[in-house]
């Protein structure tokens, strides 16, 4: 019997450490310095063309601004959302609004891309 409470009280510490990991990891991008970036640190930008959670950047505009891409079945909750993009791929979108990178941002930090043509808007954290 000492086993049996030993083992669950393990598995109940083990749970305990692993379920904020996960929770983090369901979100595709975050918060930082005020600006939203994604895991690997680089902006997250919105395309004023885009409207109805629709994305309107395809073809060429993709390749120069990738989508973040949802894998099939992502889980998503609260202002995350995921849209079907014209090529039938998932991407992410936040309070509607689909979301990007920019390929001319090099570094983490980089937001070469915001006010692009008045048009591109690195996600700022709204107060």
């Amino acid at each position: 019997m000492n086993h049996i409470a030993q083992s669950w009280k393990t598995l109940l510490i083990t749970a305990a450490l692993t379920l904020p990991t996960l929770a983090f990891a369901a979100e595709p991008a975050m918060m930082k310095d005020g600006m939203m970036v994604d895991h690997k640190g680089m902006t997250v930008y919105t395309f004023d063309k885009d409207s109805g959670g629709k994305s309107m950047c395809n073809g060429d505009c993709a390749k120069n601004w990738p989508p973040m891409m949802a894998p099939a079945g992502a889980a998503v909750s609260g202002k995350w959302s995921t849209i079907k993009r014209d090529d039938g791929t998932m991407q992410y979108a936040y309070d509607g609004k689909p979301l990007y990178t920019f390929m001319k941002d090099k570094k983490p930090g980089d937001m070469v891309g915001d006010n692009m043509k008045d048009v591109w808007h690195a996600m700022r954290e709204h107060k």
